[in-house]
């Protein structure tokens, strides 16, 4: 028995297999991915399970993060989730096969083993007997062995729900049944202790056994999963984040949104909305990503480093930005997901590679580190493979008759149910102007709901088929046009663009200048020794360098369109004319500058006085 949500939404998603991306950033972003993920080679993900399942290795294991003593087994549960991904949105029968592959591959070091357990965590089965008796010393010496089991087990859920790939969901099962053994003698205290190292999103996808299977025991074992040291204060309205492990929260919280949808519980929708509230509003980062290495400082007192933004914590930030647009359908959420697609994820993969960011630094001076194509496999990594795979899943939503329109991106949507399909041609961010094309098989009355972003300035045009559509949309709300539309209609859309500033949260003199949904990164030149790229666990790089005398602003309080001037013949090309010391910079968008020393945030110097 599969159970449904058991509450009301405002939006739903679609399928990944109903929206096709079209040429563009994105589209581009994707297929570098997809690249990527084929060349990367099943056995040697696979290699340490075969040796803990007793099995003989069909190639030696990846290095980095893959290593027997830093979490193998992670990324290949990324791995499978990546490629569901990118099999649901393509369709592309060379990503089925891998699935496949890697499915089969699992299900025969499980039967090996016996109990249930599959794994790649050396002595693994100890370790969590261990952990059974409340040993400490077992989670520190195995590291994070329930973050590394969820990132396996939601790659087989993906597997099975995405890719159709039934034995998937079996493999699967007999794991949490394992998990239900392995943990069934703890009481609640030593449950708790345990839950003070990092356990990844073990509620949210025990909640997924249960949708998947009707077994109530699976949700049971998820709400032994609430961690009630950073859940309680949540529900309580108290922020108690400050240096807490970013990423070990997040998901904490998408298992709450997760639990509200399967049961009705009103106290963990109000955990998650608190949380993405404060962390969006206090914690957050001009760019969309949030942490100073690894940790949320406290809220408004966010700092510059070399280790800002991981890119671990956007990933799962915007995965539950998604569940809270389905419940709320509010413009600040999809204005959220905007910003941190565009500024973070897509400026966190290299562009000629593929290869990944760990942290997005934004001291300035600094610049981006990457990954290596077989010897890293950090974190970032494992959720960046899946990153460029879902491009198309919050770009439309419907709710009854209505249509939302959220994200900009060139696209094709194929919603089934109504006979409808929507085509979005446009360049934006290039472009302000967005054009939209339908077929229907009958005419149908439909609510088009077209996100008028915050940033935006008064006086957004929607017309169709020629003809302006009025419209009394304000920024931060939804432009409704309301008809019966008929096979071969046009609309036009065009948003009003602007420069803008924005001040870093709790610290007015430190500024970043945008146009648009986009942040501008102000140009201070190459890195020394041309195109870094690292490995191992160096996720940063040298500081070797660093402008110790960034650019500074003395802009008298004047609108940013005086001081920033557009370049000519330079598509989304600026420069600060006469305000920025020691001289004027030029200003790209962030997410370009792959390659080169930026600064995003900049000083407000007061100016001097007269005398």
């Amino acid at each position: 028995m599969v159970i449904s949500n058991q509450v009301g939404s405002k939006a739903e998603a679609f399928d990944l297999a109903d929206v096709q991306l079209l040429d563009g950033p994105f589209k581009d972003a994707m297929e570098l991915n997809a690249r990527y993920l084929l060349s990367l080679e099943p056995d040697r993900f696979l290699s340490l399970f075969r040796t803990e399942a007793g099995l003989t290795p069909k190639a030696p294991n990846y290095g980095g993060w893959e290593s027997p003593t830093t979490g193998a087994g992670r990324c290949l549960g990324h791995y499978l989730s990546a490629l569901s991904l990118q099999y649901r949105a393509t369709g592309d029968p060379r990503f089925k096969h891998r699935i496949d592959y890697i499915v089969d591959e699992l299900a025969a070091c499980q039967d090996a083993i016996g109990d249930g357990y599959v794994g790649a965590m050396p002595n693994a089965r100890e370790v969590f007997a261990r952990l059974a008796a409340n040993d400490g010393k077992a989670l520190y010496q195995s590291r994070v062995p329930w973050y590394i089991i969820h990132k396996l087990m939601a790659g087989l859920r993906d597997a099975s729900l995405l890719a159709g790939n039934a034995r998937a969901k079996t493999v699967l099962v007999k794991l949490s049944d394992w998990e239900i053994a392995t943990t069934q003698g703890m009481d609640d205290t030593q449950f708790q202790i345990m839950l003070d190292q990092e356990h990844g999103g073990m509620r949210e996808v025990l909640a997924d056994v249960y949708a998947m299977t009707g077994d109530r025991k699976y949700l049971d074992l998820a709400d032994r999963f609430a961690h009630k040291k950073v859940l309680d204060p949540l529900a309580q309205g108290q922020d108690k984040l400050a240096r807490l492990h970013a990423n070990t929260q997040i998901p904490k919280l998408t298992g709450s949104a997760r639990i509200y949808e399967l049961t009705g519980d009103e106290r963990e929708k109000t955990i998650a909305e608190y949380f993405w509230n404060e962390v969006v509003d206090h914690h957050t980062y001009i760019i969309g990503g949030d942490s100073t290495s690894e940790h949320f400082e406290p809220a408004d007192e966010l700092t510059l480093s070399t280790s800002t933004a991981e890119t671990c914590n956007t990933y799962n930030m915007l995965k539950l930005t998604r569940h809270l647009f389905e419940w709320d359908a509010e413009v600040k959420q999809a204005d959220y997901y905007e910003n941190a697609l565009y500024n973070d994820i897509l400026a966190s993969q290299e562009p000629e590679t593929g290869m990944f960011t760990y942290y997005i630094a934004l001291l300035s001076g600094h610049y981006r580190v990457y990954s290596s194509p077989t010897n890293s496999f950090w974190c970032c990594v494992g959720t960046g493979m899946e990153n460029h795979t879902q491009y198309g899943n919050s770009i439309y939503f419907h709710h009854g008759d209505q249509l939302f329109v959220n994200l900009f991106i060139p696209s094709k949507l194929n919603w089934q149910d109504e006979g409808i399909t929507l085509r979005q041609d446009t360049t934006y961010p290039n472009s302000d102007i967005m054009n939209f094309k339908i077929k229907t098989q009958k005419p149908m009355k439909l609510t088009l709901n077209l996100r008028y972003p915050s940033w935006a300035r008064p006086g957004m045009s929607v017309s169709v088929n020629g003809k302006q559509f009025p419209s009394d949309a304000r920024p931060g709300s939804y432009a409704e046009v309301q008809r019966v539309w008929k096979n071969g209609d046009e609309l036009r859309v065009q948003i009003p663009f602007g420069l803008r500033t924005e001040a870093m949260p709790g610290d007015a003199g430190k500024i970043s200048i945008l146009y648009g949904p986009l942040v501008l990164g102000g140009q201070l030149g190459e890195i020394a020794n041309g195109k870094l790229q690292h490995a191992g666990s160096n996720q940063m790089g040298p500081d070797d360098n660093l402008s110790t005398n960034a650019p500074s602003l003395i802009d008298h309080g004047k609108p940013v369109d005086e001081w920033v001037k557009a370049v000519a013949g330079k598509a989304l090309t600026f420069q600060t004319v006469g305000v920025s010391q020691p001289g004027d910079v030029t200003l790209v968008p962030f997410y370009k500058q792959a390659h080169e020393r930026y600064i995003v945030y900049w000083d407000q110097t007061p100016a001097p006085m007269e005398h």
